[in-house]
């Protein structure tokens, strides 16, 4: 038995993400998963925050660098609204400042974009479950 039959509904994710062929990615990878289901794909953080109002997802994938509205920003304001909202931090930055920062804030997981597919599931799953996610290439750096 897998993980996901022990659960009565699939993870609902919102992707963040401004950049096309990330959110394209995702997307696929999320609908293609089971037990995983796209709520929605937010091409800002503008409509990150209002998409999140909107559709209370399981999971945020939160990219950091989007514009106007940064991630970090982002995230800040849909965790004050929705205290218990999962956000993962989503970005290609591998500095632990970046993790640090998005856990600070109360992100409950960070991946880098160029994480394996597995692991960005991973980390999904055990957000979902209310765990916390770090990507393996920032162990022990945070």
């Amino acid at each position: 038995k897998n993980f996901f039959s022990f659960m009565k509904n699939p993870i609902s994710v919102l992707i963040a993400d401004d950049n096309k062929l990330m959110w394209k990615t995702l997307s696929l990878l999320i609908s293609e998963t089971e037990g995983l289901q796209l709520a929605g794909i937010a091409r800002n953080g503008e409509e990150a925050i209002a998409l999140a109002k909107e559709l209370s997802p399981d999971i945020i994938l939160m990219d950091i660098n989007m514009s106007p509205v940064n991630g970090f920003e982002a995230t800040r304001k849909i965790l004050k609204h929705d205290p218990v909202a999962k956000i993962i931090g989503l970005s290609l930055y591998t500095e632990p400042a970046y993790a640090r920062n998005m856990l600070k804030l109360g992100a409950k997981g960070y991946v880098t974009k160029t994480a394996a597919h597995q692991e960005i599931i991973a980390a999904i799953i055990k957000v979902a479950a209310g765990g916390k996610y770090i990507d393996k290439v920032l162990e022990g750096k945070i």
